[in-house]
C-alpha cells in the first residue's frame, strides 16, 4: 500500500514497486558529511565567539555545586535575588561536565558530538531518498555556521533533526510515532526552549494525517493520544509549570530586537543563509519537488519566522534538510538500505574524532567575549566592586566570580534595565550618571568598540588602568 498522504506518481493497481537497492554505494560521501565537516565545524575556535558561553558554564557549575536548580539570581549586582527561570539547566550541566573533562577541548568534543548527530540523522534520512545526500547537509551547514556557538541550542539541533525524521517515517507507515517518543519532548524541555517548535512540527504531521487519511477518525484520535503524551512530557522538568510558560514569557521582551540574533534578517548580517535560500527556491521552481501542502505549509512559516529573526534561520535550514529530499525524489517510495554496517563503522570513528578532540588543546581566541588578559589586570580591590561592563563580558566576568552589570540573560534584567543600558552605551550622559548613582558603579571594562561610553568616561574624569587590543578597564 503506498504511504498515505504523500503525493507521488500514480502506480498501477497489482504492480508492486521494487525498493531501489543501494549497491556500490562510496563510503566517501558518508565520511565527509557525518564525521569530517562536524569535526571541522567542531573544532573552530568561533564556538567560543560569545559572551553567553562563559554565563551557561558558570550556571552549571553552579548547578553541580549546589546540588541544585537556582531559583533566583545568583549573579548580578542589579538584580540579585531576582526570580530566574534556568529552563536550559541539562544543557548547561553537559556543557560544565565537560568543561571540568577537558577545559575548552571538552566543550568542543561535545559539541563535536552533537553535530556529528545532527549530520547522521540528516544523511541518513537524505541518502533514502535522493543519491546526492551530502547536498541537503552542505546547504544547512552554511546557514548554521553564524549560529555555530557552544550554547544549548546547539545540542537540541540532533533533536530538531531527529523528531522532524521520526514524524516523516510515521506518516510513511500511516501511523504516529510511538508514544515511547514523547519522551524526547521531556528531554528536549530540560535542554532548550525551542521544544515549543516540536509541538508545533509534531501538530502539523497530525495536520497532515489528518487531511491525508482515509480513516480521519483513527488518524485524530492517535495523533491527539500522541500530542498529549507529548504536552505531558515538556510538564516534567525541573522548573514545573514555569519552564513551560518561559519560553513564550522571553519571546514577549520588548527589547528582543537590542540583541543580534533576535533581530530580522537581513542579507549583509547573514548572506549565507539568503544564498542558501536562493538557490534552494531556484531547484524548487525547476524540479517543483512534491510534498504534501501541509509540508509546504510547514516550511512557509518557518521561512517567515527565519526571515523575522536570525536565531530562526537554523530551524528552517535543519527541518528543510530532513524533510525536502523527499519532495526530490522520483522514486514512490524511499530506498530500502541497511545501515547498520555503516552505523557500527560511523560510531567507531565518531567516537575517535570525539575523543582527540577532547584530548587536542583548544584555546578560545582572545575577544570582548573571552577577555580574558584583561580580566586578569583587573586590581583584586576592584573585583568586589559595582562594574560597568560591556554587554557580551558580562558572562565571562560571571565565569571570573565578579558580578557584572548586564549579561545575555535578558529575561533577567527585563525591559527596563536593558533599555536604560542600551543608552548609556551609546554614551547618554543622563543615563550614564543615572546608574552610576543608582548602584554605586566603582570601575568599567568595556570593549574598544565603545567609543562613545568610553569618550564618556574620560570626559567625566574617569581613571583609565588597563588596556589591550580588546578593551579598557576604568575606575572612577
Amino acid at each position: 500500500m503506498r504511504p498515505s498522504g504523500l503525493a507521488r506518481a500514480a502506480v498501477p493497481d497489482g504492480v508492486a514497486i521494487k525498493p531501489v537497492e543501494n549497491r556500490n554505494r562510496s563510503y566517501l560521501p558518508l565520511l565527509l558529511g557525518v564525521l569530517l565537516i562536524p569535526a571541522v565545524l567542531g573544532s573552530s575556535r568561533t564556538i567560543f565567539n560569545d559572551g553567553d558561553v562563559s554565563w551557561h558554564i558558570a550556571t552549571g557549575q553552579w548547578i553541580l555545586d549546589h546540588r541544585a536548580i537556582p531559583h533566583t539570581d545568583p549573579f548580578s549586582f542589579t538584580r540579585a535575588g531576582t526570580p530566574w527561570v534556568p529552563i536550559e539547566w541539562l544543557s548547561e550541566v553537559l556543557l560544565t561536565l565537560a568543561y571540568r573533562l577537558a577545559a575548552y577541548s571538552g566543550i568542543a568534543a561535545l559539541v563535536t558530538a552533537a553535530l556529528i548527530a545532527l549530520h547522521a540523522v540528516v544523511y541518513v534520512s537524505a541518502r533514502r531518498w535522493v543519491r546526492l545526500a551530502l547536498a541537503p547537509v552542505v546547504a544547512m551547514d552554511f546557514v548554521l555556521i553564524p549560529m555555530l556557538l557552544a550554547r544549548p541550542h546547539l545540542l537540541t539541533w540532533p533533536m530538531l533533526a531527529l523528531w522532524t525524521w521520526l514524524m516523516m517515517r510515521a506518516r510513511e507507515e500511516d501511523r504516529t510515532p510511538p508514544l515511547a517518543a514523547a519522551l524526547l519532548m521531556m528531554l528536549w524541555a530540560n535542554l532548550h526552549g525551542s521544544w515549543v517548535f516540536g509541538l508545533a512540527i509534531a501538530g502539523a504531521f497530525g495536520l497532515e494525517a489528518l487531511v491525508a487519511s482515509e480513516d480521519r477518525m483513527r488518524a485524530f484520535r492517535q495523533w491527539l493520544i500522541f500530542g498529549v503524551a507529548c504536552i505531558v512530557a515538556v510538564f516534567i522538568n525541573a522548573n514545573g509549570i514555569d519552564g513551560v510558560l518561559h519560553p513564550f514569557r522571553i519571546a514577549g521582551l520588548k527589547t528582543l530586537t537590542l540583541i543580534d540574533e533576535w533581530k530580522p534578517s537581513n542579507p549583509t548580517v547573514t548572506p549565507f543563509f539568503f544564498g542558501v535560500l536562493a538557490v534552494t527556491l531556484a531547484l524548487i521552481a525547476w524540479k517543483r519537488p512534491r510534498l504534501h501542502p501541509v509540508r509546504w505549509l510547514l516550511l512557509g512559516v518557518l521561512l517567515a519566522l527565519a526571515l523575522w529573526q536570525v536565531r530562526q534561520q537554523a530551524m528552517l535550514a535543519i527541518v528543510a534538510a530532513v524533510v525536502l529530499p523527499a519532495g526530490f525524489s522520483r522514486a514512490a517510495q524511499p530506498r530500502s538500505a541497511d545501515f547498520r554496517a555503516d552505523a557500527l563503522f560511523t560510531c567507531g570513528l565518531a567516537a575517535a574524532l570525539i575523543i582527540v578532540r577532547a584530548i587536542m588543546p583548544l584555546t578560545p581566541s582572545e575577544n570582548e567575549s573571552n577577555p580574558w588578559t584583561l580580566i586578569a589586570a583587573v586590581p583584586p580591590q576592584l573585583r568586589s566592586q559595582p562594574v560597568l561592563n560591556g554587554f557580551s563580558m558580562g558572562g565571562p566576568l560571571i565565569l571570573s566570580g565578579i558580578r557584572p552589570y548586564i549579561d545575555g540573560r535578558g529575561d533577567v534584567y527585563g525591559d527596563t534595565l536593558m533599555l536604560d543600558y542600551s543608552r548609556l552605551s551609546k554614551g547618554d550622559p543622563e543615563a550614564f550618571s543615572r546608574a552610576v548613582n543608582q548602584w554605586n558603579i566603582r570601575w568599567a571594562i568595556l570593549p574598544n568598540r565603545s567609543d562613545k561610553l568610553i569618550s564618556l568616561l574620560d570626559r567625566s574624569g574617569w581613571r583609565r588602568v588597563a588596556r589591550d587590543k580588546v578593551g579598557v578597564i576604568y575606575v572612577r
